[in-house]
């Protein structure tokens, strides 16, 4: 019995959603112009990824050391951040909300291979980030996961499942601890 037999793998025509020129491109822009600009070059990053077709909101940062496959899958809402050192596999689309937080070192990974036959076909499935949750240092993020908003993702979880709403989740994989509350210091008075 032979489990897998990489030779006979190949990549789906459409998967990139681009051509083969235009992801080449992509990647010698993303090691040169992207990634060698200065921290502070927020918006020149925010150029140069929607140039390639991602959607991205106002008052964006994403840091220079982000890695993005395919910035034609990333959407990202207002207000998000992006952490220094994230991969953000996106052969799948990836929808990040409004106020999202993303920390350093998250892994989103939107991809896989179907292991059951021996051409190890490649497949996508979308990850989702709604509104106002924070990913926290080390995460990663598999295939096909919704994480609801305000959620937070504990630092070095492993999310394989989605998560609900207004939670705090841990763990490997990632499960809900406690509600997420907040304060409302409107009128807390602060000495």
């Amino acid at each position: 019995m032979q489990y897998q037999d990489l030779k006979s793998f190949t990549v789906p025509s459409d998967f990139r959603g681009r051509s083969k020129v235009t992801t080449q491109l992509w990647w010698i822009v993303q090691s040169t112009l992207f990634a060698l600009s200065p921290q502070a070059l927020y918006g020149w990053r925010r150029f140069l990824l929607r140039l390639f077709g991602a959607k991205i909101g106002k008052n964006v940062l994403i840091r220079p050391s982000t890695k993005i496959t395919y910035p034609w899958k990333l959407t990202v809402g207002n207000n998000s951040w992006i952490g220094d050192n994230c991969t953000i596999y996106s052969l799948g689309e990836i929808l990040i909300g409004n106020n999202v937080a993303i920390a350093h070192h998250v892994y989103l990974n939107t991809g896989g291979h179907v292991y059951t036959v021996p051409t190890f076909d490649i497949f996508s499935e979308p990850i989702v980030i709604e509104d106002e949750c924070w990913i926290t240092n080390d995460v990663f993020i598999t295939s096909g996961v919704r994480i609801g908003k305000g959620t937070i993702v504990g630092a070095r979880s492993t999310v394989l499942n989605s998560l609900p709403s207004n939670k705090i989740c841990v763990g490997y994989p990632a499960r809900p601890i406690k509600d997420r509350i907040t304060v409302n210091t409107e009128h807390t008075v602060f000495a």
